[in-house]
């Protein structure tokens, strides 16, 4: 077992000085590789910080209640003790229309504008927010059910619908990014076996001594493994690398944006476990490409 681990040893430390016989163009092959996997990786992260920001976002499930146009200012109070009364809702903010056209005018900028309008055309609103054990989406919209049903109510609208609607998006792009992920990952798989391929065909006279002195295939297929498993490897730092540097320029941006929107959220990168997969990927593919090509063209020398 030692004699057996220190040939492998050997051969590994060997192929990777192979590689640096010629780091221009092993240079460029691993750069390459670390482009086609640094896409999916990339878009993984997206859709990772997107999931998290709008799970917060819908972490907070409120219901807009817009009572008809003819109700009374006095009827609201009633109508917000009536809703009160359900033990699946924990608080309820009542804006009258007066107050809401004041906030309304305060933030639009069209203060001109409504001052010349000759009546309030803004509905009282009810916003109504579901207790801790119900803040769920099929609980929100079983609530909101009801409340449609209430006499003083003209619309109810939940305002988690678009959330749910992100979340069917992000579930589409992440499917997107699994098929993106396969074919590169066939893409890196020919282009590590075409380059074993080039190796081969290179070497195809050390190759023929070495069978013709008794070198089994697995022996003579070994370096060529070795190989693969360096591209690969390489290839996932490159990508690893990659992602962190679009991160790190995308940081400052993202920051002062969320910054603008009372937030301090700040993007996440690939994390402990992520970082291997993308690694273990790239030394899967790496070594794969490889032996496939290894095993074709191997099998076509022999010694004349």
């Amino acid at each position: 077992m030692k004699a057996w681990l220190t040939r492998h040893l050997q051969t590994l430390v060997g192929s990777l000085g192979r590689l640096a016989q010629a780091p221009l163009a092993n240079g460029l092959t691993i750069l390459v590789i670390g482009i086609a996997l640094a896409l999916p990786a990339g878009l993984h992260v997206l859709v990772t910080n997107v999931l998290t920001v709008s799970s917060d976002w819908a972490g907070e499930i409120d219901i807009s209640v817009y009572l008809k146009q003819d109700v009374p200012a006095d009827a609201l109070e009633r109508v917000a003790d009536r809703i009160r009364q359900r033990r699946d809702v924990a608080q309820i903010e009542m804006i009258n229309a007066e107050a809401g056209l004041a906030q309304f005018r305060e933030l639009s900028g069209f203060g001109a504008a409504i001052d010349a309008l000759e009546e309030n055309p803004l509905p009282h609103l009810l916003i109504v927010r579901p207790a801790a054990d119900f803040a769920t989406a099929p609980h929100a919209a079983s609530i909101a059910a009801d409340l449609r049903l209430l006499p003083e109510v003209d619309l109810v609208q939940l305002d988690t619908e678009w959330v749910s609607r992100l979340h069917a998006i992000l579930d589409a792009l992440r499917r997107g990014v699994l098929m993106a992920g396969a074919l590169l990952g066939i893409g890196v798989i020919v282009i590590v076996g075409n380059t074993i391929r080039l190796d081969i065909q290179n070497r195809r006279s050390e190759i023929e001594v070495t069978k013709l002195v008794g070198g089994s295939d697995a022996f003579v297929r070994r370096p060529f493994l070795y190989g693969g498993f360096w591209y690969g490897l390489g290839g996932g730092l490159v990508a690893w690398l990659i992602v962190a540097l679009l991160l790190f320029v995308l940081s400052g941006p993202v920051g002062r944006i969320a910054g603008l929107y009372g937030s301090s959220y700040r993007l996440a990168g690939l994390d402990g476990q992520a970082s291997l997969v993308l690694l273990g990927c790239g030394v899967v593919l790496g070594w794969l490409g490889s032996l496939i090509a290894a095993n074709r063209h191997l099998r076509e020398i022999e010694p004349g």
